[in-house]
């Protein structure tokens, strides 16, 4: 081939080299992201036909006081059960066209390219799955908070809330019905938390956002600052960071519990490039990066959310 026949090895190399960046810099570049990720990994499975997740709905009725000789109960226990998730695909494509080749020959200048495409499809991979995880699962997309949080009476993981037993299987839903209250958030923070199993972080429009902070003005107002380390502004409430996301929803405010929402992906294939090939009609070269995975719910009644709300 003319030009430099070492192009698609170092290519591949490059590519190789910079997906751990790649994904750094996706997983960390919004709120809901960074909530996911930061301070604990992505659960990684190696197979399967689907994604398992145990979820725990009810107590062990033998546990309790006994005195010298007396029976100990041995009753069988139920309350244990499993979610199950289908495994959904994501992909990139990063191409350069053949007069993009010729212009780029030295090695140099084909990795100066070659980061050059690598970021836009960082930036597009960022701006498709912040707004898929945002929503709800519609066709081939992954799960979504629209899905897991905002319809509590929707099937999920293949257990039905609305069936007889499983109420257990809702997360709260508060219909603010005007402007935001600080009653009103501490309603559905509460009404979540059992113990010191808390929300973890709390997400919700710019306008809402400046709302809650306008309800602040005359207190002293605190910062976590883990997510402001990731770049986030945000101010707390009850101990859980408040922040906002241009993907929300209008009049929605979400308080999650992340311990219970875990990003799982494949451990063969997460942001895997395949090798660059060359098309028999294409005057280009292109690479894809594929994503086996989804976003999955281990308790659903840790997880609320505020709708309807103005400011």
């Amino acid at each position: 081939m003319a030009g430099n026949s070492s192009f698609d090895e170092i290519l591949s190399t490059t590519l190789k080299n910079y997906i751990p960046k790649l994904t750094d810099n996706i997983f960390s570049a919004r709120p809901l992201f960074y909530a996911l990720t930061n301070g604990q990994t992505i659960r990684r499975v190696s197979g399967g036909s689907n994604i398992v997740v145990p979820v725990i709905y009810g107590t062990n009725s033998t546990a309790g006081s006994y005195a010298g000789t007396d029976t100990i109960d041995t009753t069988a226990q139920t309350g244990i059960s499993a979610a199950e998730y289908d495994w959904k695909q994501y992909a990139a494509t990063v191409t350069i066209s053949g007069i993009e080749e010729a212009k780029n020959n030295g090695e140099a200048q084909i990795i100066d390219l070659l980061e050059g495409k690598i970021f836009q499809t960082q930036e597009t991979v960022i701006e498709n799955m912040n707004t898929m995880f945002w929503a709800d699962a519609s066709g081939d997309d992954w799960n979504g908070l629209h899905l897991i949080v905002a319809k509590p009476n929707t099937s999920l993981g293949g257990i039905d809330p609305t069936g007889a037993g499983n109420s257990w299987w809702k997360s709260t839903e508060t219909d603010e019905g005007g402007a935001l209250t600080q009653l009103t958030m501490a309603t559905v923070y509460n009404t979540i938390s059992v113990g010191n199993d808390q929300p973890t972080i709390i997400i919700t429009t710019q306008t809402l956002y400046e709302k809650y902070e306008s309800l602040l003005e005359s207190q002293i107002r605190y910062t976590d600052t883990d997510v402001a380390d990731g770049g986030f502004q945000n101010l707390l409430f009850k101990g859980a960071p408040v922040t906002f996301d241009g993907a929300a929803t209008s009049g929605q405010m979400m308080f999650l519990n992340t311990k219970y929402l875990q990003l799982v992906a494949h451990s063969d294939v997460w942001f895997k490039p395949t090798p660059f090939v060359r098309p028999t009609n294409q005057d280009a070269v292109f690479s894809q990066l594929l994503c086996y995975g989804n976003l999955t719910c281990s308790n659903r009644a840790r997880q609320g959310y505020i709708f309807g709300a103005t400011a």
